[in-house]
């Protein structure tokens, strides 16, 4: 009973710290935003942080990416390209350094070789012994390390590419950079940036917005 309790301790306490997380489409169009802004140029802006679970949440302090849903109005009598016209900045006016959906994928993505961990636990045997008077009599073991470790280790992998996978598509779907939006269209979508904070946002007018893919060597990160 001590080993069979120390296995599942064991079991329980991979599971706990390496468990794989699910991922549910985020559908920024259906989000209910609380931070609205208008700028004096007529574009209306909705946004909202906060948009991850579990493992993806935590890559994002990790990492000092914050993923944004928008929602983008063009009050405008021209069509706007968003990264090109126009990109979103802090409420102080200070720039900010927008990732391409690929950047944002590969730093928050789930890292399946971590769950191989689990494996660790199959060389572990439930062993069963018979006494009889103080003496052993006779032992038995099962390999249920067998079961845990590959069972595991197989469906925190499948789980953790599932989600990626869904992510992923997100990433592309409601990726904003580069897209024209028309005079009276509302668009939503999704990006990441490079911050470690959630401080306001508002709408900044420029030329081409600097991003951290095509910066300078010498002055990235």
């Amino acid at each position: 009973m001590k080993i069979l309790k120390l296995v599942f301790a064991l079991a329980g306490l991979f599971y706990m710290t390496s468990c794989a997380s699910g991922y549910q489409s985020i559908q920024p169009e259906n989000l209910n935003y609380n931070s609205k802004k208008k700028s004096e140029e007529g574009i209306s802006l909705a946004y909202k942080y906060d948009l991850l679970p579990k493992k993806y949440a935590k890559k994002e302090k990790k990492n000092d990416v914050r993923l944004i849903a928008l929602g983008i109005t063009n009050n405008t009598d021209r069509q706007l390209v968003f990264g090109k016209d126009f990109q979103i900045a802090y409420e102080d006016g200070t720039n900010i350094m927008m990732l391409s959906k690929e950047k944002t994928f590969g730093d928050l993505k789930q890292k399946g070789a971590y769950h191989l961990l689990y494996l660790l636990l199959t060389p572990t045997n439930l062993t069963t012994t018979t006494t009889s008077n103080g003496y052993t009599q006779s032992q038995s073991f099962f390999p249920i390390g067998l079961i845990l470790g590959p069972g595991l280790a197989g469906y925190n992998l499948i789980k953790a590419s599932s989600a990626n996978k869904r992510f992923k598509n997100d990433l592309e779907n409601y990726n904003l950079i580069g897209k024209t939006i028309n005079p009276g269209e509302e668009k939503f979508g999704i990006i990441g940036i490079r911050s470690n904070s959630y401080d306001a946002l508002k709408i900044h007018f420029i030329g081409n917005p600097e991003t951290e893919e095509n910066r300078p060597v010498s002055e990235a990160r």
